[in-house]
């Protein structure tokens, strides 16, 4: 291709990879759903975006290389200390009975409907074992089921990948070096041979993460672009040594990072989210653009019925077995029954091996990418449109209702969570002093724990928080609390308005926005409320009284609004109100 070829081609790979992901967050729907259809579409219209063309020899590696990057991010948001009990016991039966059952199914069913050789349908049956978090993650952000539930999917998606990408190039190997190496031992020991070449060069990127982050102390830029060349360059040399073991390095770093102590590392990582989304979606315009028309024509009936079983037999079959005798109610075990979609793992492991079997004359090679991708494409779709009512009907979502965290123990700041909670929010407060710790337990408030500030700075995720009102007499410490904890909380911050906003240790204009209006400073807040001022709550059809003043909104879904220079919330009569009044 020439200089000028190249340049269109990687310049619309990129910009339909990022235009799509647009796209989908203005619809409000999972990139997939658009990334998979414009990838297919562009590959058909176009010959521009074919990454065989574009990079040659180097693509396969790289979509090696990338998919070590997004599981050690992955790895990055598992901390082992909330995979216990039953929780853990379900995430292992998942991966250890669902691997089996899942490969064998597909296997038959590839056999039955697909008319695919043993050998190929075997590869479709290794290579749909797998999950991931590219697909499950954005889907349970979007559904936000339980807790309990979203750490099952979400450990079980990252863990399995690893563990389906080794499976498939054992399955691989074993194909194309002959009849004699099929025997269960011999192909046994290649997966373990595999395990443990993947365990070592984790171990062996650990300490290189020690040192790099721990010993040398790099900032945060240097810090993020040492990690990142860290990951590929150990995922480089142990698939040298042996394919798709550094997919399991790789993870294995993201979990000892984030689960041993003494690395700094935030809870939220833009650089690392960017970067992520980015691959992504290159990933799978690039994979889907390698798709032709003419492959998949005669496959869509039969696939769905690959599709059918994988969803109503399979996984139904897998979460019943991992959930017995579990303290799983019946709702969280239908939807981990409901919740299987294949995603950049199923799509990298099709592209790799695919065209080797195909160059090898294995039967029925040629089918093994595109049913991979109509796989993927029609679970992506089916759990896209019906995960939100599944989770519904089966009572595992979150409530609406803002969870605030109220740091604060002023006694206008109790009286004010007494006044959220009354209105059925559940509240949450945290205090430094003990005196003020004393008064919100008397006062029949929820207490926070006393580290959990602490372990925010240090980039724990406010896990359940969807609000923080930052309500202490302090502006300092409102200004750079509220800059530490916007990218540590799901939702919004919130600060009391500083009495000086022209000066201070943080900038006016930085951190969390200001609550309340421009004259009800913190300080304003609290003189009222010596003079006689009071925290109470009321019906929004009851008339306001003399000079009180809104401070928040309650709507009748139990979301909290507060009032603020930017935004005042539209009245309504079924609202309750929390006013500051005499």
């Amino acid at each position: 291709m020439t200089t000028n070829q190249l340049l269109i081609g990687l310049g619309l790979t990129v910009t339909l990879a990022v235009g799509s992901q647009v796209l989908a967050s203005r619809l409000r729907i999972p990139a997939l759903i658009v990334l998979l259809p414009v990838g297919f579409t562009a590959g058909a219209l176009t010959s521009d975006v074919n990454p065989s063309k574009l990079l040659g020899p180097v693509f396969q590696p790289m979509v090696s290389l990338a998919v070590a990057v997004i599981l050690y991010d992955a790895g990055l948001g598992l901390e082992l200390r909330k995979l216990k009990g039953h929780t853990r016991r379900v995430v292992w039966r998942l991966i250890a009975i669902g691997v089996p059952v899942t490969m064998a199914l597909a296997t038959c069913t590839a056999l039955l409907l697909l008319g695919m050789p043993e050998q190929s349908a075997l590869m479709i049956g290794a290579i749909l074992v797998v999950s991931g978090p590219t697909v499950v993650g954005p889907l349970l952000a979007f559904v936000r089921p339980s807790e309990r539930v979203q750490r099952v999917l979400a450990w079980e998606g990252s863990l399995i990948d690893p563990v389906g990408a080794i499976l498939g190039a054992v399955v691989f190997h074993g194909i194309v070096s002959g009849p004699h190496t099929h025997v269960f031992a011999a192909q046994l020991g290649q997966f373990l041979a595999s395990i443990a070449i993947g365990v070592a060069g984790g171990a062996v990127g650990v300490v290189l993460l020690v040192v790099l982050l721990r010993v040398l102390r790099l900032g945060e830029v240097l810090g993020t672009t040492a990690q990142l060349a860290a990951v590929i360059a150990v995922a480089a040399a142990c698939d040298v040594l042996r394919d798709d073991t550094g997919l399991i390095a790789a993870i294995i770093m993201g979990l000892a990072v984030t689960n041993m102590k003494g690395f700094d590392i935030s809870a939220r990582r833009p650089f690392f989210e960017t970067l992520i989304q980015l691959i992504i979606g290159l990933l799978f315009i690039s994979i889907s653009a390698t798709v032709t028309p003419a492959s998949i024509r005669h496959l869509i009936l039969p696939t769905l019925g690959l599709v059918a079983v994988l969803v109503l037999v399979a996984r139904p079959l897998v979460a019943w077995a991992a959930t017995l005798r579990t303290d799983l109610n019946r709702g969280e075990r239908g939807f981990v029954g409901w919740m299987a979609p294949r995603g950049i793992i199923a799509a990298a492991t099709a592209s790799t091996f695919a065209p080797a079997l195909s160059a090898q004359h294995v039967g029925g090679a040629q089918k093994i990418l595109p049913v991979t991708f109509l796989v993927i494409v029609l679970t992506v779709t089916l759990y896209s449109l019906t995960a939100v009512p599944v989770a519904r009907r089966l009572g595992v979502t979150r409530p609406a209702r803002t969870r605030p965290l109220l740091v604060g123990g002023d006694p206008w700041v109790i009286e004010l969570g007494t006044a959220l909670q009354s209105a059925g929010l559940p509240v949450l407060m945290w205090a430094g002093a003990e005196t003020q710790r004393g008064q919100i337990r008397d006062a029949g408030l929820e207490l926070a724990t006393g580290e959990l500030l602490a372990a925010a700075i240090e980039g724990a995720l406010l896990e359940g928080i969807t609000m923080v009102l930052l309500l202490t007499s302090e502006d300092d410490f409102n200004a750079l609390a509220s800059t530490i904890l916007r990218d540590n909380v799901d939702g919004p911050v919130y600060r009391l308005r500083p009495r000086q906003p022209g000066h201070g240790v943080v900038a006016p204009f930085t951190g969390g926005e200001a609550l309340f209006g421009a004259e009800l400073t913190g300080d304003a807040v609290i003189q009222r409320y010596r003079s006689g001022a009071r925290i109470m709550s009321r019906r929004g059809c009851d008339p306001l009284p003399a000079a009180a003043e809104v401070l928040f909104v309650i709507r009748a879904d139990g979301r909290l609004a507060p009032v603020t220079d930017k935004s005042r919330p539209a009245h309504q009569d079924e609202d309750t109100e929390v006013v500051l009044a005499r």
